[in-house]
């Protein structure tokens, strides 16, 4: 038996008090909200109950008797007036914004609409009154968190942090480890096989590509394919039911606590900022039918169109009270119940439009940086959008880190032989202080990486110099065309053994470049295991073996132990995890040497004429610890095809050991390697980044000292 009273405003969503369910929603325009109940396996509801309370804009009522795992939606009533930016069509099944749990899929069909569908002008302004539950997954009624300390966060120091941007299935599909009834799961991250890789490769925290809920394109799923990324969210706080497997809602939380077990944090990558209803020809699937003017920003000289910063066809407006309230519920959630320790966000550029121009006082940054629980969570930036200067490299505020696009581009560059990188790779190497100690933050404001998901592998970087994404179904026209990418004379595969050779030490290379940089490394699933996918650098709708990592085969054996050699390296070397930028200042008033020096291969340190040279394509850099004492450190770079000795500028002592050489394909170096003393000429072949460590001296570098980080 059911009772119905008002129930109370807050929280928002549903939430079970061992006798009854209280259910909230909020909707500014509305005129009424009906709660429908669905049992298993029914077409339609079982028992609709209109919410009897209205408190501040939120719906809300209270039904006794109601359990955790009663199946429901909303109906939400309102005007249809598309000219105002109204959408309500209570012939619509929508999903709640705050729903914990999402059962079953989109089915794709006419009626998910809520107007008519046709190519006659201004056909979306006329209502469609077919009813969507049929086709529509629905919300699930969960039962109260329980606090878990194994969930905690890990909370690893930026500075040591290492990322690995993975996708749940694509990494876990395919081990022969793994049963196969867990593959492509949230449990199969849990599996010993996928954490001893991570742990051996000296990774700390897993980014997951979304796993909130989400939708497959229309357009897509007639085409057979599949949103295989994710980036198309209906739900904020329900992990998605496509990973599920056979261990259910409590499978990811049980793999974030072995991965936390093992040192390694999760951080999730979310989209803020538009969802899967696309522009105003979308369907209706939660946002649009609760409240479409209070949830989308809409343009003012025609509301029935949305404002499209993102590429996807709408942008959250992030600026209205209620919608930054379900964005911070959102990310406190994953934090308190599944002990997520960092956020990536997509196209976060358009959560700092207030209401339109970016800024970086924008409410949503400093709501975050005064949150109690978010404000000791790691966040990241992909500061861009593609909105009016929506690119925002640097541009964020202190608390944050940014995806470092410039230095991919730059280290891509200068490896493959263009002209005029030097003054950008050196930028890079340095902590890309130039772009971050603006905004008065540290080289850890830095995420440097060479490849993401988002373009080629590190693989097809060094073997494809155009882009093949036909498989998408674009007939090549996704996917941008800016690779800066080399083939070295094939295109694709070959078995040519000295291109492969080639190949292959570019790949250690660039590896090196990231890992030896001051900022946060970040590294690609599978990169390490020289993933290929074919040269298609768009492969979002690939859930197939283009995007899976293949774990029968390793085109390059030695590269998972070069990554794990040069991660030890990293951590063994405090002068490459520094907190705070390079000046050029004394480390220490009785000796010559400076924080950091740069080289010249013919024994002195670059001036204006190296600086000046676009085709220098040798340097040395020689760096000391953050203001403690401990070993210098030396790298000199060499991306020409030639080799060259390299002469030790005086000022910097001596003597030098090598510890680390990209010419090798472990990047071990042989125990019998002879030191250099100041002033020694340094063979160094082409194509080559050779590490060497000396004693270091006292330091004090407080006089570089730039706060935050």
């Amino acid at each position: 038996m059911i009772a119905v009273d008002d129930g109370v405003p807050a929280p928002l969503g549903a939430h079970f008090d061992g006798r009854g369910v209280n259910f909230a929603l909020f909707s500014e325009h509305a005129t009424a909200v009906d709660i429908c109940l669905f049992e298993p396996g029914e077409r339609h509801e079982t028992r609709t109950v209109r919410l009897p309370g209205r408190t501040d804009d939120v719906w809300h009522g209270y039904l006794r008797g109601v359990l955790p795992g009663q199946l429901y939606g909303y109906r939400v009533h309102g005007p249809w007036e598309p000219s105002a930016g109204h959408r309500f069509n209570p012939s619509k099944l929508v999903l709640d914004p705050y729903a914990r749990e999402i059962r079953g899929r989109i089915r794709w069909h006419d009626a998910l609409y809520g107007h008519r569908r046709g190519g006659e002008s201004r056909r979306e302004d006329r209502i469609d009154r077919r009813d969507s539950a049929l086709y529509m997954p629905k919300c699930v009624v969960t039962a109260p968190e329980v606090p878990d300390l194994a969930l905690t966060p890990v909370r690893r120091p930026l500075a040591e942090t290492v990322v690995y941007e993975a996708h749940v299935k694509a990494l876990t599909r395919t081990h022969p480890a793994i049963p196969e009834a867990e593959r492509g799961t949230y449990a199969a991250l849990a599996h010993p096989a996928i954490i001893e890789h991570l742990v051996k490769l000296g990774i700390t925290a897993l980014e997951l590509l979304p796993i909130q809920g989400f939708a497959d394109d229309r357009f897509l799923v007639e085409r057979g394919l599949v949103n295989f990324w994710g980036y198309q969210p209906v739900s904020y706080f329900a992990p998605d039911p496509r990973y599920l497997g056979e261990g259910g809602p409590g499978s990811l939380k049980a793999a974030i606590r072995e991965l936390n077990a093992a040192g390694i944090e999760t951080w999730l990558d979310v989209v803020y900022n538009h969802t899967a209803e696309g522009d105003h020809t979308g369907p209706t699937l939660a946002f649009r039918g609760i409240d479409n003017a209070s949830y989308y920003k809409l343009d003012p000289a025609d509301p029935r169109r949305t404002i499209d910063c993102t590429g996807c066809g709408n942008t959250l407006d992030v600026s209205h009270p209620r919608v930054m309230q379900l964005v911070l519920d959102s990310l406190r959630h994953w934090v308190s119940a599944y002990g997520i320790a960092g956020f990536r966000f997509d196209l976060a550029s358009s959560l700092g439009r207030a209401p339109q121009a970016f800024t970086p006082e924008a409410a949503f940054f400093q709501a975050v940086a005064q949150d109690p629980v978010l404000a000791r969570v790691k966040m990241v930036a992909e500061p861009w959008d593609i909105g009016e200067g929506g690119y925002q490299l640097g541009g964020y505020p202190r608390g944050w880190s940014e995806w470092n696009d410039k230095f991919r581009d730059a280290m891509r560059g200068f490896w493959k032989g263009d002209s005029g990188t030097l003054a950008k790779v050196t930028q890079g190497l340095t902590g890309s202080r130039e772009v971050f100690a603006p905004s008065r933050r540290s080289p850890l404001a830095s995420v440097n990486f060479i490849a993401s998901h988002d373009g080629y592998t590190l693989a097809d970087t060094v073997a494809y110099e155009e882009k093949h994404n036909a498989a998408n179904g674009e007939d090549n026209r996704d996917g941008h065309n800016h690779n800066v990418s080399r083939n070295y004379g094939v295109e694709g595969d070959t078995d040519d053994p000295d291109i492969l050779a080639l190949r292959a030490r570019q790949k250690r290379n660039m590896l090196a470049t990231v890992m030896l940089a001051q900022g946060v490394p970040m590294l690609l699933m599978g990169d390490e295991r020289s993933r290929s996918q074919g040269g298609n650098n768009n492969a979002y709708a690939q859930d197939n073996p283009t995007s899976w990592m293949d774990w029968s085969t390793d085109p390059d054996p030695h590269l998972t132990e070069f990554v794990a050699n040069l991660l030890a390296q990293r951590r063994a070397q405090a002068a490459l995890r520094r907190r705070r930028f390079f000046t050029g200042a004394l480390i220490d008033r009785g000796e010559p040497l400076r924080d950091v020096h740069w080289l010249a291969p013919e024994g002195t340190e670059m001036g204006d004429r190296h600086w000046s040279d676009d085709g220098l394509q040798v340097f040395g850099m020689q760096i000391g610890n953050d203001g403690e004492p401990g070993d210098r450190l030396l790298m000199l770079f060499n991306a020409g095809a030639g080799a060259c000795d390299f002469h030790l500028a005086q000022v910097v002592g001596g003597p030098w050991s090598p510890v680390f050489d990209t010419g090798t394909p472990t990047g071990a170096v042989p125990p019998d390697a002879p030191s250099y003393a100041a002033g020694a000429a340094v063979p160094l072949p082409g194509r080559t980044v050779l590490v060497l460590t000396a004693a270091g001296v006292g330091a004090d570098a407080r006089s570089g000292w730039v706060p935050g980080g």
